[in-house]
């Protein structure tokens, strides 16, 4: 019996080194063989980069057509004025500039964006392929750059540990090394914050002066986070466990793009006095971009209100007159906005109603363009005053053009309306339109004759260039087509 008990424990043993070694060889020579050494590499195709401001940059650019605004924009280098590009290996970059530029390029509409690149221009007039003649000259200057990167602004942690031991079991058997079971646990988690700052700045191209109240300070966080489970069990000696690490670090090149479009929305938009907020779900309005409107509005006279608040109905889909008087469709039809906005106390007065009516025309631009079309043509038409709410969408006269079309300096022509002359300010509201002088059109049978060649040519901006519809500014590619024909 003695001999018998003594042979077991050897044939157990044997028999658990015999079982991996038969696994090894089922599953071939060539996979234990150290020089078929190989590895698969995922493919990927090149994806196009998109951003949550993609769609919203795109926006704006119709935003500036929509309210008739137009800006030249040149921008400088913009680079890390903190120093931890260099000195804190690398972890934002030295140079946006690149990441600028394809923000402010990616707006299109009546935003035209003038790269700085003097050694450039300078190598092509000696070189003579170019000289400075026909070039754009920029109404302001972007300046900027990151000013800020703090690290390690939060960290927290935390730490989940336990265990469990059972008591001695009666295991009687040499070849058992331990008598206990045991299961341990152990979970930690850390995170920690950082935040990069960006700071905007727009300067006037002729004088190099800053443009006050045109600046954006805009930060974003980076976050950094590592997360550790561990599981080890004991059975009857032996330890056996299961342990998983994982260590996110949040793209801080990418976080600073979102930044630099975020930035370049929000510093267009102000300067040009856009509703930009509107582009962006739950962003609060600019005060800078209201308290102008609120100006330009307050300095309008009577009648003039009137004829903007029309103007701002009518493309907002109410098919009211714009004719500077309150009538009857005019007050139905602001009854009924005001209780689409819910709130009568935002629009308890005049130029909070017509604030309310002017942001309100960016929510849907499609339809606003179509009816910015319309009031343009029925303008440009004979006796509009009575006809706009119902006017056609037809093509403006030739002679109309050439009679309210501004000469190639940007100056208005000899049509422009009376009151500017006699010195009464001019209207400068977002909704200047409804100031747009009346232009007798000429008899049918003779606008036929000379108008019938060149209205596929005719272009709204240009039949409306001194009173461009909701703005003061004439449209980018009506004034650089100019410049080319004019050369």
């Amino acid at each position: 019996m003695k001999t018998h008990t003594t042979v077991r424990p050897r044939f157990i043993s044997g028999l658990l080194l015999f079982i991996p070694l038969v696994l090894l060889s089922l599953t071939g020579c060539s996979t234990i063989d150290p020089r078929q050494v190989d590895v698969d590499l995922p493919s990927d195709m090149p994806e196009v980069k998109e951003t949550n401001f993609d769609k919203p940059l795109a926006d704006l650019g119709k935003m500036t057509q929509v309210y008739g605004k137009r800006v030249f924009i040149q921008g400088k280098d913009i680079t890390d004025y903190t120093g931890l590009s260099t000195y804190g290996f690398g972890e934002i970059p030295r140079d946006i500039t690149e990441m600028t530029k394809s923000a402010l390029n990616a707006i299109g509409g009546n935003v035209v964006y003038i790269p700085y690149s003097p050694v450039y221009i300078n190598n092509q007039m000696v070189t003579g392929y170019s000289n400075f003649q026909g070039k754009l000259i920029p109404d302001i200057v972007l300046s900027g750059g990151i000013t800020e990167f703090d690290r390690g602004l939060e960290t927290r942690g935390s730490n989940t540990d336990f265990g469990v031991t059972t008591n001695p079991f009666n295991v009687n058997r040499s070849w058992v090394p331990g008598d206990v079971i045991s299961v341990d646990y152990n979970q930690e988690n850390k995170d920690s914050l950082a935040r990069i700052t960006l700071d905007f700045n727009l300067l006037d191209f002729q004088t190099m002066a800053g443009v006050a109240r045109m600046q954006t300070v805009n930060s974003i966080n980076v976050y950094k986070a590592a997360a550790e489970k561990e599981l080890g069990f004991t059975i009857f000696g032996p330890t056996f466990g299961l342990r998983g690490t994982v260590k996110k670090i949040q793209g801080r090149h990418a976080a600073i793009r979102l930044l630099v479009q975020a930035s370049v929305l929000q510093i267009v938009g102000k300067y040009l006095h856009l509703p930009y907020w509107k582009l962006i779900p739950e962003m609060q309005p600019d005060q800078v971009v209201l308290d102008k409107i609120r100006q330009d509005f307050r300095n309008l006279s009577h009648a003039d209100k009137i004829g903007e608040i029309q103007t701002c109905l009518y493309l907002k889909g109410y098919d009211v007159p714009v004719t500077g008087q309150m009538d009857a469709d005019t007050q139905a039809a602001l009854n009924s906005f005001k209780a689409q906005t819910g709130d009568s106390q935002a629009v308890h007065s005049d130029t909070e109603l017509y604030v309310a009516l002017w942001s309100s025309l960016g929510e849907n631009m499609e339809q606003v363009v179509y009816r910015r079309e319309m009031l343009a043509r029925a303008f440009a038409a004979d006796t509009p005053v009575k006809r706009v709410a119902a006017a056609p969408a037809k093509k403006a006269p030739a002679k109309t053009a050439e009679r309210v079309a501004s000469d190639r300096s940007g100056k208005p022509a000899k049509s422009a309306p009376k009151k500017e002359m006699r010195g009464e300010p001019t209207v400068k509201g977002p909704t200047a339109v409804a100031k747009a002088a009346p232009v007798t059109a000429p008899h049918a049978k003779e606008t036929d004759r000379t108008a019938k060649s060149r209205d596929d040519a005719q272009d709204i901006a240009q039949v409306l260039r001194p009173h461009p519809i909701l703005g003061n500014k004439s449209t980018a590619e009506a004034f650089i087509n100019e410049r080319r024909m004019a050369e």
